[in-house]
């Protein structure tokens, strides 16, 4: 199950990577990336049982919607990639958070990001979010799967892309 859930995530990742068309640059919103910044217990009222403590980078140079839930306890590091369309990258980790405080958060950070959703899923008790800047945009995409594991924690598998 959670090979195909990764495996999905990736796949998405690429394909809208792929679809991007190229655009001019823009500086990032200075508001945006000021409310991302914002300590987890003020993100979003499903996430506010998140612990207070600031999101960090998912990994080095990670745009600010790639972070790891406050709390959470990353499986090995983030896998990062560069290509043309960008920089990139992957992470799995876990958390006591449930999946909707999970896919909250990462909501409300993408949508400060000015990222655009792009697709839900709720399958039993799984969950998963998809955003990105749009067809015009500069090819930023997150992508988050949370699925909760009997008597443990909450399995996360976040990736993202950069963009040009």
């Amino acid at each position: 199950m959670k090979r195909t859930l990764t495996a999905a995530a990736v796949m998405a990742t690429m394909a809208m990577v792929g679809c991007s068309q190229p655009a001019e640059k823009t500086a990032p919103d200075a508001a945006a990336a000021a409310e991302v910044a914002t300590d987890a217990a003020d993100v979003a009222p499903a996430a506010a049982a998140a612990p207070a403590a600031r999101a960090a980078p998912a990994a080095p140079g990670a745009p600010v919607f790639a972070v790891i839930y406050p709390g959470g306890t990353p499986d090995g590091p983030a896998t990062t990639a560069q290509s043309a369309e960008g920089p990139g990258g992957i992470l799995s980790f876990k958390t006591d958070a449930t999946p909707d405080q999970v896919i909250a958060f990462y909501r409300q950070r993408a949508e400060a990001a000015g990222l655009k959703s792009i697709n839900t899923m709720n399958r039993d008790d799984a969950r998963a979010y998809a955003a990105g800047d749009g067809a015009d945009g500069t090819g930023k995409l997150l992508n988050v799967i949370a699925t909760p594991v009997d008597g443990g924690p909450t399995d996360v598998m976040l990736s993202w892309s950069n963009g040009r």
